[in-house]
Order: C-alpha cells, then sequence, then structure tokens
C-alpha cells in the first residue's frame, strides 16, 4: 500500500480528480465506494481491471521464498510448454512489482477455484496438491462456463482456447506435475499458481496481468457470483446506480463489508424476491466490486466493544475534492498500517490537536453498531452519516472541567467539596484521557448496570448512549436514571464490594452535569418532570487557592453555607414556582434525605464504631414514596438522639446534630405529605443515592487546614 506521500506523487491532482466520484457522500455506499476506490489506488493502480484485484489476499506471500509457482507456456503456434531456458515451470519469488502483473483475484470459497487465472494454494500445501493446482491452469480454470463465454466473443479468446487444447494433452499434464515436484524438492510450500504465455514468435513471456482476455475472463466471473447470490439464476438488471447516479447494469445483493445489504437481511428488503433484488438495492456491477474492496479500510476503523462491532468511518462532508482524499487517505492509512489501538475518532483529534490539518466542520463519521444474531444474519442500530468529532472531543473536555474546576467536586474551604474525587477512578480524577473511554464506551461501562457481553443483545442501553454520543443524539434521562440506579442497587447488595458505593454515584453525576452541557444537548427527557435535571448546572469554577488564602467561613456553619449553594446550583435541586407538583422540592427531599442518612451513617462508624449504619439499614432500594416519611422520621430521630448523648457528653454545640439539613428535610418531607409525591422510583432514588454520597464526604477538609498543634492558624481562628 502506499504511504500518503507515495500516494501524493503516485496521483497529482489532475490524475486522482479523474478518479474520484462527482457525487457527494450521501450514503454508507458513498462512504464505502469512496474507501473502495483509495483503497485500489493505492494498492493495484487505476485501470479497467484494478478494483477487481485482491492483493491483500496473498499479502502474506510478498517477498518471501518459493511463494510463486509459474507454469510457461507458448501459445504463438501449436500450444506448447515453454522449452526455453527458464523451463515449463518456474519456481519464484513473489514480489511486490508482480502484484499487478500477476493479476490476482481471489474466491473465497472452500472448493471454488479463483476467479483470475492465478490461484492461492492453501497453507503449507505438499508438492502433489500444487502439482494439481498448476494443472488446473490449464484444465479447470480454461474451461470454465463464464471463462469459456468470455473466450467465444473476445479478439483474443483464442489465448483461453489454446490453453484448454494443452491441458487436455494427458503427457502434458504429466509433464507439469513431474516439474512441480521436481522444482519444490520434495518440500511443501504456501504460494500463488499462476502461468505465463508467449502469443507471438518472437515476444515475450506476459503475465495474466497484461493479458487482457485473462483479465475480462476474471471479471466476468467475479461478476458472476454477485448476480447469482442466495441461489438466484440472475438478480440484474438495468436501472440507476445508487453511487454513480449513472443508468448501469446493476446487481442487488452484492457483497458488503459489514454484511449491511444481504438477502436475509428483512428489514432491509421486506417480501425480496431475489431474482429482483437489484430492482430494492441497484449497485452497477463495477461500483459493487469497488465497495467490496473497502473491507481493509472499514475493518481498520472499527472496534469491538459489549458484544458490538461499533464501525466509525471518517470522511469529509460534501463532494470529494483533492485535498479532502489526500487527507481521507492519511487517515485511512495511518489507522490500517499503525498499530496504536486508539480509535478513528481518536486518531483524529490527535492530528487535528498535534497538526491542525483537518477542519472539524467538514470531517463526518458513519456511526453504526452491528450484533451477529446467526449465520448471515446482522442486528445494525443506532445508524448515522452525521458522527461528528465535536461531541465525544467536548463531552471528554466538559466532564474534566466538572470534576477537576468546579466547586462540585473541588474546596476552598476548610470543609469538604460536595463530592469526592479519586485519582485511582477514572471518571473522578485529573488529567484523564476521556476521550478514549468515550469512544470505546468504557465511559458508560463504568456507570451503567452491568452486562455480560458474551450474551449482548442488540438493545443494550449503553450501546445505544455510546452510538448517541459519537452522532450527538440526546439520550433520554429516564434511561440514565434507570441504569444508575440498576447499578448501584447491584453494588451496595453485592458481596464484592464492601460500603456504600459513593465514588460510582459522585461519577455517574459528574456523567450526567457533562451530558446535561447546553452546547452538547446530549440529554432529553421523557417526561417533564426531568426537565430540569437535563439543564446545565452552575456550578462555579474553582481554582486552587494557596494555603493561605484558604476561605474560612465568617458566621454559620460552613456546612451549611455548601449544601446552599450545592442546592442553587444544581438546577434538579432548585424550587420552581411554575411547577405545581412542585417535583423539584420532592427530588431535594430525597437528596436532603439521603445527605442526613449519610452524614450520620458515617458518625455511627467512626464515632459510634457500629458495623451497621444507617447507610446500610435504608439501602438505596428501600427508598420508595410510600417509606420516606418514615425513613425521614426515623432518620431525625437518630439525630436528635446522638445530639442529646453528644451534649451529656459535654461536648456543646448550638442546636442540632447536622442541623442545616433537619431544618430543610422538616420542610420537604416532614410537613408536606410524600404520599402525594409524583417523583418516579428511580428519580427519588438516584438523587437518594447522591444525598447518601454528599453526607458521608460531609465533613472538614483534612487537606486543607492544620491540626491544632500549629498555633499559626489558631490564632487567625
Amino acid at each position: 500500500m502506499l504511504s500518503p506521500e507515495a500516494f501524493r506523487d503516485t496521483y497529482p491532482p489532475e490524475k486522482l480528480r479523474a478518479e474520484l466520484p462527482e457525487t457527494p457522500i450521501g450514503s454508507l455506499r458513498d462512504v464505502q465506494f469512496l474507501y473502495g476506490k483509495l483503497y485500489t489506488l493505492a494498492t493495484t493502480g487505476g485501470g479497467e481491471y484494478a478494483s477487481y484485484l485482491t492483493p491483500d489476499a496473498a499479502d502474506g506471500l510478498v517477498d518471501t521464498d518459493d511463494s510463486l509457482l509459474v507454469v510457461r507456456v507458448d501459445v504463438s503456434s501449436e500450444p506448447a510448454l515453454a522449452d526455453d531456458a527458464v523451463g515449463p515451470v518456474q519456481l519464484t519469488r513473489y514480489t511486490a512489482d508482480l502484484v499487478q502483473p500477476v493479476g490476482h483475484c481471489k474466491y473465497a470459497a472452500a472448493r471454488g477455484i479463483d476467479h483470475s487465472i492465478t490461484h492461492q494454494a492453501g497453507q503449507n500445501s505438499d508438492p502433489e496438491k500444487l502439482a494439481r493446482y498448476a494443472k488446473e491452469r490449464l484444465t479447470k480454470w480454461p474451461t470454465d462456463d463464464v471463462v469459456s463465454d468470455v473466450a467465444e466473443t473476445h479478439p483474443e479468446g483464442w489465448i483461453i482456447d489454446r490453453l484448454a487444447e494443452l491441458g487436455a494433452e494427458e503427457q502434458t499434464l504429466e509433464r507439469i506435475e513431474a516439474e512441480v515436484i521436481d522444482e519444490l524438492g520434495g518440500e511443501s510450500a504456501t504460494a500463488l499458481l499462476t502461468v505465463q504465455v508467449k502469443t507471438e514468435r518472437d515476444g515475450e513471456y506476459r503475465w495474466p496481468g497484461e493479458i487482457d482476455v485473462f483479465l475480462e475472463a476474471m471479471r466476468q466471473r467475479k461478476l458472476s457470483k454477485l448476480v447469482t447470490k442466495n441461489k438466484a439464476n440472475d438478480s440484474s438488471g438495468e436501472a440507476t446506480d445508487l453511487v454513480t447516479e449513472t443508468p448501469a447494469r446493476t446487481v442487488g445483493t452484492a457483497e458488503d463489508p459489514q454484511n449491511y445489504y444481504l438477502g436475509k437481511q428483512l428489514e432491509k428488503f421486506p417480501g425480496l424476491d431475489i431474482e429482483h433484488a437489484w430492482r430494492s438495492h441497484p449497485i452497477s456491477e463495477d461500483a459493487a466490486v469497488t465497495v467490496m474492496n473497502a473491507e481493509t479500510f472499514v475493518e481498520a476503523c472499527t472496534y469491538r466493544t459489549f458484544g458490538a462491532k461499533v464501525y466509525c468511518l471518517p470522511y469529509f462532508f460534501g463532494r470529494s475534492t483533492v485535498e479532502k482524499a489526500y487527507k481521507l487517505y492519511n487517515m485511512l492509512y495511518r489507522v490500517t498500517t499503525e498499530d496504536d489501538e486508539q480509535t478513528p475518532i481518536e486518531d483524529a483529534y490527535k492530528r487535528e490537536r498535534d497538526e491542525n490539518g483537518y477542519e472539524e466542520n467538514t470531517l463526518r463519521f458513519y456511526v453504526a453498531a452491528v450484533m451477529p444474531h446467526q449465520m448471515s444474519r446482522y442486528d445494525v442500530f443506532g445508524e448515522t452519516l452525521n458522527g461528528r468529532l465535536h461531541y465525544p472531543k467536548e463531552l471528554a473536555i466538559e466532564h474534566g472541567r466538572i470534576v477537576e474546576h468546579t466547586s462540585a467536586f473541588n474546596t476552598d474551604t476548610e470543609w469538604s467539596p460536595p463530592l469526592p474525587t479519586n485519582e485511582k477512578w477514572n471518571l473522578l480524577s485529573e488529567n484523564r484521557d476521556r476521550l478514549n473511554a468515550i469512544t470505546t464506551g468504557w465511559y458508560f461501562h463504568q456507570t451503567f448496570a452491568e452486562r455480560d457481553d458474551a450474551e449482548a443483545e442488540a438493545d443494550d442501553p449503553r450501546i445505544e448512549v455510546l452510538i448517541n454520543v459519537l452522532s450527538g443524539e440526546p439520550t433520554a434521562v429516564e434511561l440514565l436514571l434507570e441504569e444508575y440506579v440498576e447499578r448501584i442497587i447491584t453494588e451496595q447488595t453485592s458481596d464484592e464490594f464492601d460500603g456504600f458505593p459513593s465514588l460510582l454515584v459522585a461519577s455517574q453525576f459528574a456523567q450526567l452535569c457533562a451530558m446535561a452541557d447546553d452546547e452538547l444537548e446530549l440529554l432529553t427527557m421523557n417526561d417533564p418532570q426531568k426537565r430540569s435535571i437535563t439543564d446545565e448546572p452552575t456550578y462555579e469554577e474553582y481554582t486552587m487557592s494557596a494555603p493561605e488564602e484558604i476561605l474560612i467561613a465568617d458566621g454559620g456553619h460552613p456546612a451549611a453555607a455548601k449544601l446552599e449553594s450545592f442546592i442553587e446550583q444544581t438546577p434538579a435541586l432548585v424550587s420552581d414556582p411554575d411547577d405545581e407538583e412542585r417535583v423539584n422540592d420532592q427530588r431535594r427531599g430525597a437528596f436532603l434525605l439521603g445527605a442526613l442518612v449519610g452524614d450520620i451513617g458515617s458518625y455511627q462508624e467512626y464515632s459510634e464504631n457500629r458495623s451497621t449504619t444507617l447507610v446500610d439499614q435504608y439501602p438505596v432500594k428501600s427508598i420508595s414514596r410510600s417509606r420516606i416519611k418514615k425513613v425521614t422520621q426515623e432518620t431525625i430521630a437518630k439525630t436528635l438522639t446522638y445530639t442529646r448523648a453528644e451534649k451529656k457528653a459535654g461536648k456543646s454545640y448550638p442546636g442540632t446534630k447536622a442541623e442545616h439539613i433537619v431544618e430543610r428535610l422538616r420542610e420537604t418531607i416532614l410537613n408536606p405529605d410524600p404520599g402525594e409525591w409524583t417523583l418516579d422510583t428511580d428519580d427519588l432514588r438516584f438523587y437518594y443515592a447522591l444525598g447518601v454520597t454528599y453526607g458521608i464526604n460531609d465533613h472538614p477538609d483534612w487537606d486543607q487546614i492544620e491540626t491544632d498543634d500549629e498555633p499559626e492558624l489558631e490564632e487567625e481562628h
């Protein structure tokens, strides 16, 4: 395959322009056709028959010893084996400069001969088998029905006829067998088998790629398979090619690099009549073959996640220009030849960042996930042509901003931030490359309900949201809450996890906030009650203060100020006077209850040495509208008990323990009747879990303040 530099040299602008399609990219077939055209140019060159060759099939044989076995025939008069110094059989090396002259066209069939007269033998074939294949260059291929039909009408058809005549001579075949075995010296080999033919008395022996009738016969053999696919007799007809938009002989269910448009894909071809498949999906013969050649580039732009195969095919929006083609070839060449395990999106972003070589407003990605269902059946879902680098890149940046630079996860006071961070957690740490996590789906694997990827289903919500993010489509917040809650409950009840999964909940919330970014618009809602969850939070930007600049709360408890600020900057928790059902108040009530449970639970664990705390007593799965008032009453009662106990022990502080939470709970749950709440269970439970995480993390920030034995800070107090 040509390097990008060699590609430019080989195909200067005027030459390349003549090879590019004139129609703009408007479908998957257009993308595949462009990929196939670029691949053909880079491997077998231009010309009428270039797209029919399959250089990758024998790529492993290039420049290896004993990799090309040639039967040499003279048909300039009476057909006979060569009698020159080289002899009738030659064992040589298959080199890069022989790829086009040898003209190999693979036919992937267990017991079939290749489309070309050149045939690829199996791995380490023994001499007898190779001798049989060598003889078939004169027996089986020239007498094939399609090849014979070509010979009848082509001006050079007599060459094929004379090969067949020679192949009918038993003595000739015996000599070929003996010569092959002698050349191999009794050793097995992996090789291509082909012919060289002398057609003029004073001429040279020519390769198949230099003889037009061989190439035309190869072409017709390959095309014959396209019209007889799925047991059709002749599924072809005159129609407008959907790729080039010109009248042509078209075929229906041609092979596809993505196994997408197949005869058994009934959702694509309802009520399909195999003989008339070309009417349902007309693609010209040459375009179909070019599309098939896209496989190498297409496969390089795929990766597996959640048991599915994700296709992420870059292209440039609009008509194909020379500069766009050069840039696209650069991208495809790199992802095909470089083993850096980056997704195409990551590669494009890296190049844009390092070289500023791509115009993001024109770079697009065809995105789809394909789930193998059974033999020759594939579920395709989430398909879009509008994938853009913008969405996953900006989501990664926004997530980093939320965790690293806002007051939701950071503090410059003596009190802890609302939510925890952790350097060992991808979604809660600084300076992480989250673009990889997003494009591979790991971003959602960390927060969604766990599933067995070996038994993945086409409706896996992780795949649905992944495809949505790559294409900029919004995801219903209801789906996220359902997945979040299921994962929280699983971890809280599993023996594999110890304690409340606060880092998981914090990760989920950071993800929810990032997807709610106003510019990305990656969240939507089916239920109007969820509208405020889809609004972007307004957390203050955080900049690390120097130790001497740490803010100390002046008047009132710092925990109260922190709670007030967090609620006011979280749209889902702010009172909405226009909402008659007071949904945000209900959600805030669930959050405050969780905060109190987390706060008192931490107190029980660290001050009372309790192995079972309120956090364990009231797990997420136990919270519902019918129970929330009772849980609130019991939790406040427990809070008052600890308040009295501490006062008896001589600890003096005004009011009730965790008073900043208790007073708010009285207003939101104890006085109203939660029995009339309309908040659904997933919504209720997620914000309760968020509150528990908040409460567990609600304590002095020992990383920000100095210890009691340092008088300098005490004097400042």
